[in-house]
């Protein structure tokens, strides 16, 4: 029997407990055991889960998982880093990296040290939706003239996702929580951007993130971008992320929708035919020493530091 790739997890907010799903759903993974230390809420997993659970970081780092997953707030990804570097396990962090680029150098150089493997939960890019995207854009897009990222929200935080962080100024907002998939997205299939001018509104309440941003960036070989976010408007939620070119435009929406359009011609919803590799597969197969698509913790950095420039 091929021996299974083992996880430990650290946090179990929504985001975490999506994790916890994936791996007990991939046949090639085992959850070590899952952190938080918060004990009613692993007596809960444990029994929702019938998994291994603790309140002892160090008791789950002793375990020596395969891949420690960092579900926590942004501000304690590094610290955790450093912990689990110590024991020489390999690190696979939510985004954003972390709480500042300040923070995510330091990641980026213990991880180096201790010379463990890194990855970002960057889900978007495990999609199919991504997957079709990128086969649209080899075909019939001309040259590319634009890219434009719009994003609105009725509310911040999201219905779904009310905890006491994801609403300050400190940690969360969705330049934290959703720009990060699309400037990593923007990077994968461009390269570098720059930030060259921005606006961002903040509530007179400091102890509250952002609601508003407007920005210009470019590309490292000049396609001008348009990135805009907005909260607290009425109308439904929607992602638009956009790249226009002389023969179409192609749209990747609300996460998962991929369109086409062309001068003239109504919009088209194109069916992705194809499921691409999961993160974890991924992840299993960089430790296996086989090609697989992983974000690495340098591209992380990249991708803090225009959120920072965008927080400013």
């Amino acid at each position: 029997m091929t021996k299974k790739t083992t996880i430990g997890i650290i946090g179990t907010g929504v985001v975490g407990e999506r994790i916890i799903n994936q791996a007990l759903q991939n046949e090639h993974y085992e959850i070590a055991a899952i952190f938080d230390t918060n004990e009613a809420r692993t007596a809960q997993l444990a029994a929702k889960y019938n998994v291994p659970t603790t309140n002892d970081l160090q008791a789950l780092l002793n375990l020596k998982p395969d891949w420690v997953y960092i579900g926590t707030p942004p501000v304690s990804h590094a610290t955790l880093a450093a912990e689990i570097a110590k024991h020489k396990l390999h690190i696979l962090s939510e985004k954003p990296l972390a709480h500042d680029a300040a923070d995510g150098e330091m990641m980026v150089r213990i991880a180096n040290e201790a010379n463990v493997k890194t990855a970002m939960h960057f889900p978007l890019m495990y999609g199919a939706a991504v997957h079709q995207l990128k086969q649209e854009l080899a075909k019939d897009m001309g040259e590319i003239t634009r890219i434009e990222l719009h994003t609105y929200f009725p509310e911040w935080p999201r219905k779904w996702q009310q905890n006491p962080w994801i609403a300050s100024r400190e940690q969360g907002g969705f330049i934290r929580e959703i720009f990060p998939h699309y400037l990593q997205l923007t990077h994968h299939l461009f390269g570098d951007i720059e930030i060259l001018a921005h606006e961002t509104a903040y509530p007179a309440d400091e102890a509250l993130c952002e609601v508003g941003v407007t920005a210009l960036a470019k590309t490292a070989n000049g396609i001008p971008m348009v990135i805009n976010g907005l909260a607290g408007i009425g109308q439904e939620e929607r992602i638009d992320f956009k790249i226009f070119g002389t023969g179409k435009v192609v749209t990747l929406r609300n996460w998962s929708e991929v369109y086409t359009s062309k001068a003239y011609e109504p919009e088209v919803a194109i069916t992705p035919t194809e499921t691409p590799e999961t993160m974890l597969d991924a992840c299993r197969k960089v430790l296996l020493g086989e090609k697989a698509f992983v974000v690495p913790f340098e591209e992380g950095l990249k991708v803090q530091r225009w959120i920072d420039e965008l927080l400013k």
